[in-house]
């Protein structure tokens, strides 16, 4: 259950900052080994104190994505648009781009993968952690639910996040599938600093993320942007005992 309080962070995330063209909230930590990450400087913090404390309980989390700019969420999105990387269903079935009409591939990219412009990653505070112990030589990771399932690889992790992630500020946006982004067991949310920044997000500031970036597929995403907005960008978890912010919250 979190337990906080909102109250203002050290830096207000700007416009540019939330839709991932701008890195000023946000610095690097340097770790030894692979596991250094650029992440909120609050968020950071946060997280080393988490994965400090799932050291002693016997895990070896490692931070596999975290901060994300616009050009790196074009990448993902741009090589599932041109079918160089594989496209998903629900369940996690392989899915093929081209057959998908260029509407239904945007929705379909979604499912699995945010917006440029959109992704919670252009706000340093997401955290995508496995169990680095557990990780048999020549494991394929995926990051898909079955691998936190019971009997998957990072169910143990898993189990020990539902209980203790709110005591260092975390929540899983992406809890249950509210029948946008699919539920990412692996994915944590600093909620003092996430929580402001989805609500200080509106269509308007993603559209001229996607109008002023080069994305592929933008025409379509700009048809649909206000149908999307509520249902991929907006429909998640929130902390417990905190309000979600709506459209009106924003001036919609």
């Amino acid at each position: 259950m979190w337990h906080g309080s909102l109250r203002a962070t050290s830096r207000v995330v700007t416009p540019l900052e939330l839709t991932g063209r701008a890195c000023g909230h946000v610095r690097l930590f340097e770790i030894a080994g692979d596991d250094s990450f650029v992440a909120h400087p609050e968020a950071g913090e946060a997280f080393l104190r988490l994965c400090a404390a799932a050291k002693c309980a016997g895990f070896d989390p490692q931070p596999v994505s975290v901060y994300r700019d616009f050009a790196g969420q074009c990448r993902i999105w741009d090589a599932k648009w041109r079918g160089e990387r594989p496209l998903y269903d629900r369940d996690g079935g392989i899915l093929a781009a081209e057959d998908f009409c260029p509407e239904a591939r945007v929705r379909t990219i979604l499912l699995w993968s945010a917006l440029p412009g959109a992704s919670r990653h252009h706000w340093g505070t997401e955290f995508d952690v496995i169990d680095r112990a557990t990780l048999l030589d020549g494991y394929r990771l995926r990051l898909m639910p079955d691998e936190f399932a019971p009997g998957g690889v990072f169910a143990a992790l898993g189990t020990w996040l539902d209980v203790h992630a709110a005591e260092f500020g975390f929540f899983r946006p992406y809890d249950i599938d509210r029948g946008g982004a699919q539920p990412e067991p692996w994915h944590l949310s600093y909620a003092q600093v996430s929580v402001p920044a989805l609500a200080a997000m509106d269509v308007r500031c993603v559209r001229e993320a996607v109008e002023t970036g080069s994305v592929e597929g933008q025409t379509e995403i700009l048809e649909q942007l206000e149908a999307l907005f509520p249902r991929f960008i907006m429909n998640v978890g929130q902390p417990v005992g905190l309000a979600s912010p709506t459209l009106a919250d924003r001036g919609k």
